[in-house]
């Protein structure tokens, strides 16, 4: 359950996110592995400080840095990319995905799921194969397919 720790954390301070990446095909039903939580957080003032808070908790360090750094509110407001690793896995917080769609712009994609008791943002299938569709690593085009058949499934449903 380390990971749903990680959320249930977020949640806990009142963070606004989205999980994006391989957690949210997980999450949607795509039968892949992850050992990571990706999201993009809402870059107001007042969510990068619930954000920080709840990082403090998760005792949050950058992943590969010798200084064994922790991050900051100057960190938080970059639209970068924060490679994190925390007392209950890995985490990478994004101010942005793709060239540079934010959390605001990522909302009407991202309807909420029910996650280990707490309603959690979650961005849908078709936008995650929209985002896989415009990377070349092998693994996010082997999870394309993946997402592309979970795609076909969900729509034979009644």
């Amino acid at each position: 359950m380390a990971l749903a720790d990680i959320l249930l954390t977020l949640v806990r301070h009142d963070v606004e996110f989205i999980v994006v990446g391989g957690m949210a095909a997980v999450l949607r039903g795509a039968p892949v592995h992850t050992d990571d939580i990706d999201v993009v957080y809402a870059q107001d003032e007042a969510n990068l400080q619930r954000l920080l808070r709840a990082l403090d908790e998760l005792d949050a360090r950058f992943r590969g840095d010798p200084r064994d750094l922790r991050p900051d509110v100057t960190h938080l407001r970059s639209t970068g990319h924060k490679l994190l690793r925390t007392r209950h896995g890995v985490l990478d917080v994004l101010g942005t995905i793709e060239e540079a769609t934010g959390y605001e712009e990522l909302l009407p994609d991202a309807p909420a799921l029910d996650v280990a008791g707490a309603r959690i943002r979650v961005l849908s299938v078709e936008r995650l194969i929209a985002v896989k569709r415009k990377l070349s690593r092998p693994k996010d085009q082997l999870m394309l397919l993946q997402l592309e058949s979970l795609l076909d499934e969900l729509r034979r449903k009644p």
